[in-house]
């Protein structure tokens, strides 16, 4: 491949700060002493500039590491840079999938970094659940913060990450394309000592394509990723297929203009049909425990408890597949029905660790902080401050958890779903880290965001804690993360 390829490796050392000891599950990472610190300054390529790589990119400079962040887009922000047109176009490539109405389901309180509070702007979004708006403004505010915006090649897509020898260890050659207004320019090469993806998982689609007579079936097929606003579907009928937020969030917002909206949902406990009780809106139905059972020619689509409509859109809100594509086969890596593996706590591969990692693969989970913890834990590694365990014990312990997953009845696709143990990994991560575990605020937070996010209140729960609706409880949580945040009110100034 022709193109400029440098290897310039190397950079400052850091001495790091070392913080509270904790005692954590078995297998974990060895935290050598002061004395003992093997510290290593590498160069490192980040793939992506959204939360998860912005955060790595922090980390791994605090850490003395010299990190290169490579960004598609033109800004930061990843799946937080709202694209109107769906999906971008071949000269402005798009990460986004979000839709104009879409509101965090998280309150913002939870969502920041753990050193970096996701305060209201002056003259932003002050809603405890905000828009996607101010969820930008928020990362673009910390890669302001903390002198970020250099280390980002806008408009640079990684087309191929490959190993290569460089004597006693082993380095990543990473091509990529810089694209301009007018021209995708040629292949370049650089030469890097790890490679960090935080390259996000919603890029490839995943669509309900297991459903009987999908292909023949006539109307307008969709996934959520393509979906912006409501007006397209004016006077039509719509079913939407999932029933997790975007698909909750969706079904509501079609609702305003359409002339009836079928959700289907897997999980609810009566096999029965009926109308959502959403104030101002009598078109909106939920097939309880009834997906799709299949779609016939004449455009009627059947569900699985016997009832059936003639539609004009099907919706897919059905998530993701994960995807890394520019990976080449020597990494190790595969994906089977979403599974990233083999990874060893959803990080490292064992075989090339630490100089190949993932930050940000776990989902139903607060992302910020897990990423920051994540980030900091790859950049101990790298420096040798953390000693991972050897190969073999890491792929034991992959095996392990496969195993478990497998004798609880777990599909694949659910390996990296956290919705019941974040907390209980990301204290883990902090004791590899030597940092303070997660403090319960944002434990009981999160759970009390999760418990009110229900389908009977989904046009609700958002405004109701703006209202001061959540009860004492929830008051107390609030004053206590009013609390930890006044300690980062005037937060250190940033690294040089």
């Amino acid at each position: 491949m022709s193109g400029r390829k440098t290897d310039t490796r190397g950079g400052e050392q850091n001495r790091g700060d070392p913080s509270i000891s904790l005692p954590f599950p078995p297998r974990r990472s060895l935290i050598l002493s002061e004395s003992s610190m093997p510290r290593r300054s590498v160069r490192v390529a980040v793939i992506g500039a959204g939360a998860a790589g912005l955060v790595a990119a922090r980390e791994l400079r605090r850490e003395g590491h010299s990190p290169v962040v490579f960004e598609r887009a033109d800004a930061v922000g990843g799946v937080w840079v709202y694209d109107d047109a769906g999906g971008g176009s071949e000269q402005r490539p798009s990460s986004s999938c979000l839709y104009a109405s879409l509101r965090t389901n998280l309150p913002r309180e939870s969502m920041g970094f753990l050193d970096f509070p996701f305060h209201a702007a002056g003259d932003g979004d002050a809603r405890r659940f905000p828009g996607h708006e101010e969820v930008r403004r928020y990362l673009e505010d910390f890669a302001r913060r903390f002198d970020l915006l250099g280390l980002v090649r806008l408009q640079t897509e990684v087309v191929r990450v490959t190993r290569e020898a460089a004597g006693a260890s082993e380095s990543w050659r990473v091509s990529y394309h810089t694209r301009t207004k007018l021209e995708r320019r040629e292949a370049e090469e650089e030469v890097f000592d790890a490679v960090v993806v935080c390259s996000g998982h919603y890029r490839e689609p995943r669509f309900a394509d297991d459903i009987a007579g999908i292909d023949a079936w006539p109307g307008k097929q969709l996934h959520s990723n393509s979906y912006r606003v409501p007006e397209p579907f004016q006077n039509q009928v719509v079913v939407v297929i999932g029933c997790g937020p975007s698909g909750t969030d969706i079904a509501r917002d079609i609702a305003g203009v359409a002339k009836e909206v079928h959700l289907t949902n897997r999980s609810a406990p009566a096999a029965t049909c009926d109308r959502l009780p959403l104030p101002g809106h009598d078109n909106l139905w939920l097939h309880f425990h009834s997906m799709v059972d299949r779609a016939e020619e004449d455009g009627t689509v059947v569900f699985q408890d016997g009832s059936r409509v003639k539609a004009d859109v099907i919706m897919h809100c059905t998530g993701y597949k994960y995807s890394f594509t520019f990976l080449s086969e020597d990494s190790t890596i595969s994906v089977d029905d979403n599974r990233v593996g083999p990874l060893y706590k959803h990080v490292f591969p064992p075989q090339l660790a630490p100089r190949l990692s993932f930050i940000g693969l776990p989902h139903k989970v607060a992302p910020f902080p897990l990423f920051e913890l994540q980030s900091n834990w790859v950049a101990g590694v790298l420096s040798g401050r953390i000693e991972l365990p050897s190969e073999e014990e890491m792929t034991q312990d992959v095996t392990a958890f496969y195993s478990e997953l497998s004798a609880r009845g777990w599909p694949r696709r659910y390996t990296h779903s956290m919705q019941s143990h974040e907390f209980e990994y990301e204290d883990w991560l902090a004791g590899q880290c030597r940092r303070e575990r997660v403090t319960e605020w944002r434990k009981e937070l999160f759970a009390a965001a999760l418990r009110i996010n229900t389908l009977g209140r989904m046009g609700s729960y958002r405004d109701e804690w703006d209202a001061g609706d959540g009860g004492g409880k929830l008051d107390q949580l609030l004053a206590q993360a009013n609390r930890e945040f006044a300690r980062y009110s005037c937060p250190a100034t940033p690294p040089p």
